[in-house]
């Protein structure tokens, strides 16, 4: 009954290629017959597969909040919970994170903490419920700069001030530098440009008020996906993997408000779904959850971050060729699959199981097969919808800005294991004349692996199955052709997380000064620097930085900073300083590190002009490792 639905879906798809259900989009800009025809049959396999499979299922179940409740996650998922509740006396550092949000960020968190203490006063909770204006109107006092003061991450749209919702004019908000001019009036982007040095709900307030956004639409096929670009930027490009945990920790809830601030600008609703837990299995292969398959993976491989069974399966692929035709579109055969899932499952880890038996298109069979088996989706019960929703944004740019964001919050094992996922999927449409998978078809046979989700994937596609094939294939495409630039952590944030880490260590030193070990802590950090201190740090002159190399054959260099030096000047300049020790390490192996200062530790990227980064960040060290030490 099934397959005569989806061939019924298909008829659908010629009669009207140009279905209005999508048209918002631009969804149907590449959608030919036959990549339509590709997403039919990719689901018509994956059904036969599960009808294959008898084994029982348990399907995820997906929690309906009650009222306030989801604003209440959103919060603690934002890491501001102490401002509601029993510890919203406890607020100061939430108070640091506020001072450095941009308007519509704030709106965003106002409009929630809003809901929350409404529906707490119904439910006459007993806590102090502080009043959403006073949580803002302390920011007034702090005037702090921002870290860099020609790119303020707030952005004031001709003089109009946004009304809150009962009409009042919101309390005055301010990083201390309402003064200056909108950094838009200044910088020129182009449509494809990316701009990372303006909060993208900012950008588009700013379009929105002054009526100048532009669809950017494209027909046809892969070639008019448009050429988005990032600028260069003096002060390095960050990509997710190279700041510290304790950054990404607050890269990840700034991230979290921007999306919701942008969702919110473009009327889109955003939902963080919330799945009831379920009974899942602590060992094996298929069917397990990442993290647990990572836990046993670790004691196999310390330090993978990439499920072994998921690099053995691409490696297979690869390993034949990637000209085969029709490659991850024809499907291995079911009932081979079962049992070479059941093989792999008894003999994997013990490392007898035969390869040589498995055919090219049963690994890719078998490589989908591990993405929809997992207990949870690849891209989280929470996000998969907001993923989805994407589709629904009025311009590809902000569609692209809006997975950007949802990159940064997935957790680290699905980040990672999408990437690899990703990587490889372009490997095979680098070979698209001979295996005749174009971005489109890969989209579209991927896109039913990825966004179907057992769970609750099947009442989804009863909905509105054309527009969901179309708009999830497209969102597919999206992350394939655009994945270098997703995995960019957009400088604004980056900014910001500067900006609360200095007004951390303000707030630490009066913290400080008032308790009375102080002395002892000053005498002991005294004592310590002076210990620490080599003659040759004490007196660096203004504009020269100096650099440590622990592990290298020059352990400390004094660097004269110009205006042209870059970090991948620097780090060849310690290599060229032959010993034995230097002759292990490649220039791709090391990099020049920023610690310290506004920053926990960022790895620079070799076009990072030093002179510009050392005035964003003057108190900070300069140091050479490798990504591992």
């Amino acid at each position: 009954r099934r397959s005569g639905q989806y061939t019924m879906n298909h008829d659908y798809s010629k009669k009207s290629p140009d279905g209005a259900s999508f048209d918002r989009s631009g969804s149907q800009d590449s959608l030919d017959e036959l990549s339509m025809d590709d997403y039919w049959k990719e689901l018509e396999n994956i059904h036969q597969t599960r009808g294959n499979n008898n084994e029982e299922r348990v399907a995820l179940v997906v929690k309906e909040p009650d009222e306030g409740e989801l604003e209440e996650e959103w919060l603690k998922e934002a890491g501001l919970s102490n401002l509601f509740g029993e510890s919203s006396g406890d607020s100061l550092e939430s108070m640091v994170f506020l001072s450095t949000l941009t308007r519509m960020q704030k709106a965003a968190v106002e409009k929630r903490v809003e809901t929350v203490t409404q529906t707490m006063r119904k439910k006459n909770k007993q806590h102090q419920i502080p009043d959403v204006r006073d949580i803002f109107r302390l920011q007034n006092d702090s005037k702090g700069k921002v870290c860099d003061g020609s790119e303020p991450s707030t952005v004031r749209t001709s003089g109009n001030e946004i009304e809150a919702q009962d009409g009042a004019k919101e309390p005055k908000f301010s990083l201390g530098m309402d003064k200056q001019k909108s950094p838009l009036e200044d910088v020129l982007f182009s449509d494809t440009d990316i701009n990372l040095e303006i909060s993208f709900a900012e950008q588009a307030a700013n379009l929105k008020d002054s009526s100048v956004g532009r669809m950017c639409k494209g027909g046809g096929g892969d070639t008019l996906l448009p050429n988005f670009r990032l600028p260069k930027d003096k002060t390095g490009t960050t990509k997710i993997g190279d700041l510290a945990p304790q950054d990404m920790k607050k890269v990840y809830s700034l991230a979290l408000i921007e999306l919701t601030a942008l969702y919110d600008i473009l009327g889109t609703e955003f939902k963080q779904q919330k799945a009831v837990k379920i009974k899942t299995k602590d060992s094996g292969l298929f069917g397990v959850p990442l993290s647990v398959l990572l836990e046993q993976d670790q004691k196999k491989v310390p330090g993978t971050k990439i499920p072994l069974i998921f690099q053995k399966l691409i490696a297979q692929i690869e390993e034949v060729t990637l000209e085969t035709e029709g490659l991850l579109r024809i499907p291995g055969v079911a009932t081979r699959i079962k049992s070479l899932c059941q093989e792999l499952e008894a003999k994997f880890y013990e490392g007898t199981f035969s390869w040589e038996n498995v055919k090219q298109h049963d690994a890719a069979s078998l490589l989908k097969l591990f993405i929809r088996e997992l207990p949870q989706p690849l891209l989280t019960v929470e996000y998969l919808k907001a993923f989805q929703d994407v589709q629904n944004l009025p311009t590809k740019k902000q569609q692209l800005q809006a997975l950007n964001l949802l990159i940064l919050l997935l957790p680290e094992a699905n980040r990672d294991t999408l990437k690899v996922l990703l990587e490889f999927l372009q490997r095979v449409i680098d070979h698209r004349d001979k295996n005749k998978m174009t971005l489109k078809n890969v989209a579209m046979v991927m896109a039913p692996n990825l966004f179907t989700f057992h769970g609750f994937g099947s009442k989804t596609i009863e909905q509105s199955e054309f527009a969901m094939a179309a708009g999830t294939a497209n969102v597919m495409r999206f992350m394939i052709q655009y994945q270098k630039l997703l995995w960019t952590i957009p400088k604004f944030i980056v900014n910001q997380v500067r900006k609360q880490n200095t007004e951390s260590q303000k707030k630490e030193k009066k913290d400080r000064a008032m308790k009375k070990l102080l002395k002892k802590m000053a005498y002991d950090r005294e004592k310590h620097e002076k210990q620490e201190k080599t003659p040759n740090d004490a007196d660096v002159p203004q504009g020269v930085i100096r650099v440590q190399a622990p592990h290298l054959s020059k352990v400390s260099m004094a660097i004269q900073l110009t205006e042209e030096l870059k970090a991948g000047d620097i780090v060849a300049r310690f290599l060229s300083q032959k010993s034995g020790n230097v002759q292990t390490l490649k220039k791709e192996e090391v990099f020049l590190y920023e610690i310290g200062g506004n920053i926990g530790e960022r790895c620079l990227d070799d076009e990072t002009y030093m002179k510009d980064l050392y005035q964003l960040n003057p108190n900070a060290e300069w140091v050479i490792k490798s990504k591992q030490s």
